[in-house]
């Protein structure tokens, strides 16, 4: 078989804009656990690799849910989809989450993963009794850490452990059930876990880091890596990067699954009328807020909005890659405050498309083949419209090209991703 395009897609209670809970067709009166239902039956109909859950441990915009509470109530539900929630290594501990995930992945039978993130919201900090964020360094060498004792409770347990001998009065071989006897810096945790591995042996592991420290961090821990990258050149480069670092780790396949940000309609007037809508939608308050967090938790209020963006310093405690990309977006597009927070409104910095279902196939498979990325994570900007968009237009273009599968061949999202 031909290299195959993995996808997948943020779930979002009503869309990746930031003003899609004001779009005439977006529904506010259906509970949240339908609408993300709804999200996960598309999903699986397109044969998508997984669905993405994004997750803030504050009140950042929508309210939303607890994601592996939602991931495990949405497994019942499916039976290949693969389910990624974010759990940040900030503000939570690690037999806590090890656990968790593997009852999800045991749940759904192999298909969990975790999308390993460091807090970059500084508002978490305040509902977990501290007075400042912890400082990017900091956050960093405690994430290392974190995936050490996660991956190494995913791990003592063997395969083979539960033996299940009723006669003999033996449930497990304790000899195949390993302590884990972790002492660290920020850790010390006894072990084992007391879930034992599903199917596919342990939950696929996803990074979203850019900068360097975090692209350190992913070549050494991830399955997967999010990434954005606004043009092809810089996915390009990335990938190489990426790549390079992985061999240096000595670990086996990274999947790099950049953001695509993707309007889609009938024609190409079509999608740029549904594009234009939604940005007609864009309040200032909520598009100054949203580019203030993304860009190092700044103040931006007191800025003239038609002004240009002021020089900041690296922030200590906020998404140094996103700022350095949202900085660089600024200068060399000469924009405005104003007209940063209109062009980061839906796509965050992630690659935009704006056409009918084949010009944003024809994006996704040139980038696909020029060596930018193996597939990429879907941010629909109504949802669930924008997802069954995609669904009914993109992907049957890119199945009947050969680049995407008509049917599951795995059960596992590890095998979905072509993982061991």
């Amino acid at each position: 078989m031909s290299r195959q395009l993995h996808l997948s897609a943020f779930l979002g209670p009503y869309g990746h804009h930031v003003a899609a809970w004001r779009h005439p067709s977006t529904d506010l009166r259906t509970p949240l656990f339908e609408l993300y239902r709804r999200q996960a039956r598309i999903a699986e109909d397109a044969c998508l690799d997984a669905i993405f859950f994004a997750d803030n441990v504050a009140l950042t915009g929508a309210p939303t849910l607890e994601p592996l509470t939602l991931l495990s109530a949405l497994a019942a539900g499916t039976t290949h989809l693969g389910l990624v929630a974010t759990a940040t290594t900030t503000y939570n501990e690690p037999y806590h989450l090890a656990r968790k995930f593997a009852s999800l992945d045991s749940i759904s039978n192999g298909r969990a993963g975790w999308n390993l993130v460091t807090s970059d919201n500084a508002a978490e900090a305040g509902n977990f009794g501290r007075e400042e964020h912890v400082a990017h360094a900091e956050r960093y060498a405690r994430a290392r850490e974190f995936h050490e004792v996660v991956d190494g409770l995913w791990r003592t347990w063997e395969r083979d452990a539960l033996v299940g001998d009723k006669a003999g009065g033996v449930l497990y071989d304790p000899a195949r059930v390993h302590p884990l006897g972790h002492r660290g810096e920020h850790f010390a945790v006894a072990g084992p876990l007391n879930v034992t591995p599903s199917p596919q042996g342990r939950p696929v592991v996803v990074q979203a880091g850019s900068s360097d420290t975090g692209r350190a961090l992913a070549a050494a821990t991830a399955d997967v890596v999010f990434t954005a990258q606004p043009t092809l050149a810089s996915a390009q480069a990335f990938y190489r990067d990426m790549q390079e670092r992985r061999a240096r780790e000595g670990r086996g396949p990274l999947r790099i699954m950049p953001g695509i940000y993707a309007v889609v309609g009938e024609s190409a007037s079509h999608a740029e009328e549904k594009y234009r809508a939604l940005q007609d939608l864009i309040e200032p308050k909520a598009g100054l807020a949203l580019l203030g967090r993304m860009i190092g938790n700044v103040d931006l209020s007191g800025y003239p909005l038609d002004g240009p963006l002021p020089e900041l310093p690296l922030t200590q405690n906020g998404q140094r890659s996103r700022q350095q990309l949202l900085t660089a977006i600024a200068e060399g597009e000469n924009l405005s405050i104003r007209q940063l927070y209109e062009r980061i409104a839906g796509g965050r910095g992630h690659l935009t498309v704006i056409g009918t279902g084949a010009q944003v196939a024809d994006r996704i498979q040139e980038w696909f083949e020029a060596g930018a990325c193996d597939g990429f994570n879907l941010m629909a900007p109504l949802l669930p419209a924008g997802l069954e968009d995609f669904a009914r237009e993109v992907v049957p273009v890119l199945q009947r090209r050969g680049l995407f599968r008509s049917a599951y061949a795995s059960s596992t999202l590890r095998g979905h991703l072509g993982l061991a």
